[in-house]
């Protein structure tokens, strides 16, 4: 026995079953997201049910338990209708259940605002507000319409926002004429107010235009019903989506899935970021890691290089290599705040004053965005790239560097040719733990530029193109504000789940790319220490 214990076998089972319980419940989390996030675009049938009291209630099923108090099976049924009953989700006792069914005629309509609509439809009428047969075939030819004619007005939309751009662009110049010196700039302001004025006119035209449009748009709705008879008219316009869920097909259902991919991958969010697509936020966020890595990988490995190739060996280098391990345990939003006061008022403060005092006291570069971020998070994770990158340099064997010198070869040229590709695998390493860290990182965000909701992205067709100023949509402050700030957050939890396997993902691939470039590498210089 006092050899079994001497052996260390014990302290190996220990680490053995330590292992395999991080991955149970790592697998477990996993599956739990698969499990909660991938059923999320599946379309549910409807269930209509007729209670003792005569009323009826109809929606999706959502869950089943049984009630704390009563004791009795409860079923939660997602209602909808959140207009008309202030709330998504209702609860059921099933002993109040008279009857059930699953009615072919029920529509499940997604809407622009409000969430979903559960009901059955009463009237319908055209494009000029005249009423036409309300049958399935009538309602989706409508419907199709209307959103044809909708797609025909990205165009106006398009031509105001470029007259917008133009007209802020000669406001900004207008602003810095008169911090020059209004009276010596009089005649080049006048001209620029001249052609603001007629850009304005031009908005406004196209204004008018869109809303008349929109008027006529506005004409085709349609009358639905509730479960319990009470009506609501809805403009085609505001409807997403129509279906009919009890008489959809495995295959039409499976077709409704991938829409709702694509749409989540390519679209904007709705219902304050709880329904509707990612794409800003994944846009964001892709772009942050990329700008963070551009960033923190040159200065981690020039620093490494430093400490481990130049630096004489010393307190000095000590306290240094100390003060860098000990940065990884620091508190994110302690960077968070140390990004907001060096970078946002300190370096983002002083650029304003320096090239654009004329627009302060609203601030440029003095407030938070991408650029700001991106460098934060490169202070927050360059201690990783800085440790792997010196540990991967050390374990060269010294012969290396010996036998190049002494084939001619500088210290420099030993370093670029000979040690730097050998280090690669290591310093692709840290970069791989940079970025898996950056991309989870929400607290110092919240200081240095991501919002909930950004009205255009860091990158446009507006010159100059790329917007470093520019606030931005991060994944993982949008599991944060979805998941505890919404004020319905029953009905947002399935979005929760979705925007974290997507975060997950991202994080995966970033990786795997890192994973096979080092790879690449390692095989390339047969040497790998790391």
């Amino acid at each position: 026995m006092k050899n079994y214990w001497k052996r260390g076998e014990p302290m190996v089972l220990a680490a053995g079953a330590t292992l395999a319980l991080v991955l149970f419940m790592t697998l477990t989390l996993m599956a739990v997201i698969l499990g909660n996030s991938l059923g999320y675009f599946w379309v549910k049938g409807l269930v209509k049910l007729k209670l003792q009291d005569g009323s009826y209630v109809m929606g999706q099923m959502t869950g089943k338990e049984r009630n704390a108090l009563t004791k009795v099976k409860r079923l939660q049924l997602k209602v909808a209708n959140r207009d008309l009953y202030g709330q998504d989700f209702r609860w059921v006792d099933e002993s109040e259940v008279a009857e059930r069914e699953q009615p072919k005629d029920a529509y499940l309509l997604e809407r622009q605002e409000h969430g979903n609509f559960f009901g059955f439809l009463k009237e319908l009428k055209d494009g000029t507000g005249a009423a036409v047969t309300a049958d399935a075939a009538a309602l989706a030819r409508l419907h199709r319409e209307t959103l044809q004619k909708q797609a025909g007005l990205k165009d106006i939309k398009k031509q105001m926002s470029s007259l917008n751009n133009a007209s802020e662009r000669l406001r900004l110049k207008i602003l810095r004429l008169e911090y020059r010196g209004a009276e010596a700039n009089s005649a080049a302001i006048a001209d620029l107010t001249g052609k603001r004025v007629e850009l304005t006119k031009s908005f406004d035209g196209l204004n008018d235009q869109l809303n008349q449009k929109q008027a006529e748009l506005n004409k085709a709705s349609a009358v639905f019903s509730d479960a319990a008879g009470t009506t609501k008219e809805l403009a085609l316009v505001e409807i997403v989506r129509i279906y009919q869920p009890n008489s959809m097909s495995v295959f039409a259902k499976a077709g409704a899935y991938l829409g709702k991919i694509r749409e989540l991958l390519f679209d904007d969010p709705r219902e304050s970021n709880t329904e509707g697509g990612l794409f800003p936020a994944i846009f964001g966020t892709i772009m942050m890691v990329l700008l963070m890595s551009l960033f923190s990988l040159p200065l981690g490995v020039i620093a490494a290089i430093y400490l481990r190739e130049y630096a004489k060996e010393g307190m000095l280098v000590q306290l240094v290599r100390i003060a860098v391990n000990n940065l990884a345990g620091v508190p994110s939003i302690v960077y968070g705040v140390f990004g907001l006061g060096f970078f946002v008022y300190g370096i983002g403060g002083s650029l304003d004053k320096l090239f654009f005092p004329e627009r302060l006291p609203t601030p440029v570069f003095g407030t938070g965005g991408i650029l700001w971020a991106s460098l934060t998070l490169a202070i927050l994770t360059v201690p990783v790239v800085i440790v792997a990158t010196e540990e991967s340099l050390a374990s060269i064997p010294k012969g290396i560097r010996e036998g190049s010198l002494a084939l001619g070869a500088t210290k420099f040229q030993t370093l670029v040719k000979v040690l730097l590709p050998m280090a690669t695998p290591g310093i692709m390493t840290g970069l791989v733990l940079s970025m898996a860290r950056a991309v989870g990182e929400v607290a110092p965000l919240m200081l240095v530029g991501v919002v909930k909701l950004a009205p255009t992205l860091p990158i446009d067709g507006q010159f100059p193109f790329f917007h470093m100023d520019r606030k931005f949509m991060h994944l993982g402050f949008h599991i944060f504000d979805v998941g505890f700030q919404s004020p319905n957050v029953e009905a947002a939890k399935p979005m929760v789940y979705v925007t974290t396997l997507l975060l997950l993902l991202i994080v995966i691939a970033a990786s795997s790319l890192a994973i096979r470039f080092r790879n690449q590498m390692r095989r390339k210089y047969t040497t790998s220490h790391f």
